[in-house]
């Protein structure tokens, strides 16, 4: 329930309208508290406000927030697009997901609602003395709360949308879904284990990529109906015709139970029901998008169009610490302990995350000496961390970006020098490939 909680949380976290929405409520009710001191006893102890003072005040918020919020959008506009065109268009969800932004928007929309029901109030005689130094105050607390969030805003803007924003912001989200996916391997569940012959196959009539599986229902369903359910995909599988969700099959002992204690029966419609799949995927639950995205960044930046070798070295870079990330021993403390234990969930395949991150690079910058000693580098680090399947993966790929750019690099120095670099992972110790 957490984990899916948190999931349509980051959804509503991407629409735009959710915080404006909540600001201009509060807005409104700041009015209200406004009027709320008329019934107490601050009339006798505050000094008295010119209503012009106050008017004078709410006229401009009520005719320059509306300006500035305008301006706040067509600035964000222009920084979604940047991020789509320049990086790739899979980060338009991180970006649009910018708090700085979002309560920016929210606070000029927020102060111009304020300004326009206070000024309707105070014209139509709805405050007494309090409330009107209640208004004054929440005024000025209003003008100081737009100054504060504009000059944050102006510095955040400044970066939002740009290459080096857009790389942080995907290895931010890839490195916590690595966090929660290292901690809980199996997303609470248990390894998948052999099925008995017979087990039954549950497929989806939705095409598309699984965002989330509900375990929970899943534990719930298999406990009532006596079931061993078998996960065949992951968040991040792409779900089609002929590619199942799960398989299921009925425990050995509920065939032989009384009638008293029968299993309750079970439709292939409530399994499926678990997994919500959708055209796109999101980077909560699964950390090989996170990779991909990455590799992609990379690789439009490697294009003759871009020719920016700097950014591939860049995404190198947080490759490694992601991996470096995976690679680290897990806690006691940290570790998870699985919560459904009828539900058999696969885990990550480490060679996967592998050939998502590091193909396209090594395809696409192999012409170039800087990016292909960089990649040779970065995999004598991750061979360097000690985990087994790690070594072997990193001189597998090794070896494989080295031919490629062997045959990309028609210079023979610069091929002599790459395989200089090579030959120091060759020297690390791990175990045979």
């Amino acid at each position: 329930m957490h984990d899916r909680l948190r999931f349509f949380l980051n959804r509503i976290g991407e629409r735009l309208w959710v915080k404006p929405l909540l600001n201009c409520v509060l807005s409104v009710l700041w009015v209200y508290v406004a009027k709320l001191a008329d019934y107490t006893g601050l009339a006798a102890l505050v000094p008295s406000i010119s209503r012009g003072s106050i008017e004078t005040l709410l006229s401009i918020i009520s005719s320059s927030m509306l300006v500035i919020a305008t301006f706040a959008v067509a600035s964000m506009v222009s920084a979604y697009a940047s991020a789509s065109t320049t990086a790739t268009p899979r980060t338009f969800a991180l970006v649009i997901a910018d708090d700085s932004s979002q309560n920016a928007l929210s606070a000029f929309i927020g102060a111009f609602i304020f300004g326009i029901v206070a000024l309707i109030a105070l014209k139509n005689g709805y405050f007494g003395k309090a409330g009107y130094f209640a208004l004054f105050i929440l005024t000025l607390l209003v003008f100081a709360i737009v100054i504060i969030t504009f000059v944050r805003w102006v510095d955040s803007i400044a970066r939002l949308g740009r290459m080096g924003s857009t790389v942080h912001k995907a290895e931010k989200a890839t490195a916590t879904a690595l966090r929660r996916r290292r901690c809980s391997p199996t997303l609470g569940g248990i390894a998948v284990a052999p099925l008995a012959p017979g087990a039954q196959t549950v497929f989806s009539d939705d095409i598309g990529y699984v965002q989330i599986v509900d375990l929970a229902a899943l534990q719930t369903l298999a406990e009532k109906s006596r079931l061993r359910i078998s996960l065949t995909c992951l968040p991040g599988s792409f779900i089609g015709p002929g590619r199942p969700l799960a398989q299921v099959v009925p425990d050995a002992a509920s065939a032989a139970a009384p009638p008293d204690n029968a299993a309750a029966p079970w439709d292939v419609a409530e399994i499926a029901a678990a997994f919500r799949v959708l055209p796109e995927r999101t980077f909560d639950e699964d950390p090989r998008f996170g990779l991909i995205v990455l590799a992609e960044i990379a690789s439009r930046a490697l294009s003759p169009a871009v020719n920016d070798p700097g950014t591939a070295i860049d995404v190198i870079g947080s490759l490694v610490r992601l991996f470096a990330l995976w690679a680290a021993p897990v806690g006691d403390d940290e570790r998870s302990t699985p919560q459904f234990d009828r539900v058999g969930v696969p885990e990550l395949a480490l060679r996967d995350m592998f050939d998502d991150a590091f193909n396209p690079i090594a395809r696409d910058g192999a012409a170039n000496l800087e990016v292909a000693t960089r990649l040779q580098k970065a995999f004598e680090s991750l061979a360097a961390t000690g985990q087994g399947e790690m070594q072997r993966l990193s001189l597998e790929h090794s070896l494989r970006a080295l031919g490629r750019a062997e045959q990309e690099l028609h210079f023979e120095p610069d091929r002599v020098r790459l395989r200089q670099v090579a030959d120091r992972l060759r020297r690390v110790d791990s175990p045979p490939y």
